[in-house]
């Protein structure tokens, strides 16, 4: 995999660079801003790119918004974007436009590297990738009328796991029980929810998360 990493933070850039490289991972091209990655995008084309959220000059949504424009010039380009902050806004902003081949980390899990070449993989075969904080922190709102209330426990579960983006398959494998039990589940909670049953992969990731975040 050729990956390009934006960082404007000198050390912990490259501290994802030796991680990545450790790994077997070529990192082709490291930006400090937003235009320089850009551009490196358009030059090397390489599989995946690593990006801070919060980049010069501003050091608001610079980097989410080159993450944007990256999924929408270079659709063949996987993106996953890092951040200090747990803000599911920023989730669902990118997944909205663009809901296959990103995903969204907290910064301090990508030092996991195991959790950090899992997601480029995932992001690498197409799939969607959200940090579980931010999905549990949507889970654990408090609401005057909570409709996640009709779910069971292990409805619940399976909620929190598609928003993270496992497929039926890792989802069952990851607790322990038959994908068709898992095909079951799922249905029960997108009718519970008044979600779309037959959504794809990634649309059904961005209807969970936009569902948690308007409740």
């Amino acid at each position: 995999m050729r990956v390009v990493v934006a960082e404007d933070t000198m050390l912990t850039r490259e501290g994802i660079v030796r991680l990545l490289e450790e790994a077997g991972v070529e990192v082709v091209a490291e930006a400090e801003d937003a235009a320089t990655l850009m551009r490196h995008v358009g030059v090397e084309r390489p599989d995946a790119a690593i990006v801070d959220i919060r980049m010069p000059p501003t050091h608001t949504d610079e980097g989410l918004v080159a993450a944007q424009g990256i999924r929408a010039q270079h659709p063949d380009v996987g993106v996953l974007v890092l951040s200090h902050y747990v803000e599911p806004r920023y989730a669902i902003r990118l997944l909205e436009e663009h809901p296959g081949r990103v995903g969204y980390l907290l910064k301090e899990r990508v030092f996991d590297v195991a959790i950090l070449i899992d997601a480029l993989r995932r992001i690498g075969d197409g799939e969607t990738v959200v940090d579980p904080t931010i999905v549990a922190r949507l889970l654990g709102r408090q609401r005057r009328e909570d409709p996640l209330a009709e779910l069971t426990d292990r409805e619940r579960e399976v909620l929190g796991l598609l928003a993270e983006g496992l497929s039926n398959r890792a989802i069952a494998a990851r607790l322990f029980v038959t994908e068709r039990t898992v095909e079951a589940h799922v249905k029960q909670i997108f009718m519970k929810l008044h979600l779309d049953v037959n959504a794809d992969s990634h649309r059904r990731v961005l209807a969970v998360l936009t569902y948690l975040r308007s409740v």
